[in-house]
Parts: structure tokens; sequence; C-alpha cells
């Protein structure tokens, strides 16, 4: 078969084309393409060329800039933070109770409990949401929705760069039905 040239409407339409696709591999470079307009680039296909088959074009693309990522809270805690977490020696500076609030009205007392305590300078929030219900408990239960829900809403939180990390809480702290947030100190007050 003889190989034909694309018309400049059809090399539009492969140009836009080939701007949606990625490649799965990198790809060399190749020669610019005609421009569209341009008809001497294009003639009409002749006879014997419009027998030809019609070469895979390749084009280079480069990928999207990505926006940088926002700290995701609950990584940044070295040892000691941790020790005392665990052992209950650190006392939160604040609470936030989450008992019998909907989950459109949990979000809000949290969102407002951040930014307060984020206002007064506060380190350790402790975050009450109520324990689960028991494993060996026989009634069907609707509870648990807001303790489930908070690790997204605080990744997804208009304060997610100030928190430092989450943590379950120690029993005199309420245990399996709290969390500590460890803000972070605004930067100003940082000296490293």
């Amino acid at each position: 078969m003889a190989e034909r040239r694309l018309t400049a409407d059809e090399a539009a339409l492969w140009r836009r084309v080939m701007a949606t696709v990625r490649p799965a591999r990198a790809a060399p470079a190749t020669p610019s393409q005609p421009k569209p307009g341009d008809a001497s680039s294009n003639p009409a296909p002749t006879k014997t060329q419009a027998a030809k088959p019609v070469k895979a074009v390749r084009a280079v693309i480069k990928p999207a800039a990505v926006p940088p990522a926002r700290p995701k809270p609950g990584v940044t805690l070295d040892g000691s933070w941790d020790k005392k977490l665990a052992t209950g020696i650190v006392s939160p500076d604040s609470a936030i109770d989450l008992h019998g609030h909907t989950l459109e009205s949990a979000y809000r007392v949290l969102d407002t409990g951040l930014d307060q305590a984020i206002r007064r300078g506060d380190r350790v929030l402790l975050l009450i949401t109520g324990k689960p219900p028991r494993p060996e408990s026989e009634r069907p239960h609707a509870r648990g929705r807001i303790r489930d829900a908070v690790g997204d809403w605080l990744a997804a939180s208009r304060h997610a760069a100030r928190i430092a990390a989450v943590r379950p809480a120690h029993p005199r702290h309420g245990g399996a039905g709290a969390l500590y947030i460890v803000l972070r100190r605004p930067a100003a007050e940082r000296n490293y």
C-alpha cells in the first residue's frame, strides 16, 4: 500500500486526540508537525499517495504540574511526643465533644473548635467522639459514623496544614472514645 499524508483537518484532529492521551512510558521526541493552515505542507493526496499506509505519529506530552501536597495529619511527631501521648502524660489544652451531634453539626463543631484552639494557641486538643459499639452487641447500630468520618474531615479541613498529628487518646482521657489532635506551632514560634 502507498503512504498518504493527512489532510489539514485530519492533522488538526490528530493533534487534539494526542493532546488528551498519556504515554505508558516516555516516548522519544519527534519532529514538529506541519501547521494545519499551511497548504504547501499538506498538498491534496494523489492517486499513488492515497494507497500508502498512515504512519503512527508520537507526541511528547509534558506531565501537568502537580500542586504541592498538603501535609497529612498524623505523620510528623517524634518519638518523645508519641511516648507522652501513649502514656497519658500530656494534658489536653482544650476538648471538643461531638456527643449527640449529627454528622453535619459535628463537622461544624469540629471546624469551629479547631479554629478557636488555633487562635488561642493550644497545642493538644482532646476530640471526644464516643466509643464504638462492642462487637458482641446484638442489636444493629448506626453508631460510630462520626468517629469514622473524623479522619477524612481533618485531612480535608481548612486547618489540615496546622495539624501535626492525630493519635488515640489514653484511657484517662477517654480511650477508644477520644482522639488527641496535636497542632503545629506557628512558624514564628519555631526555633530550629
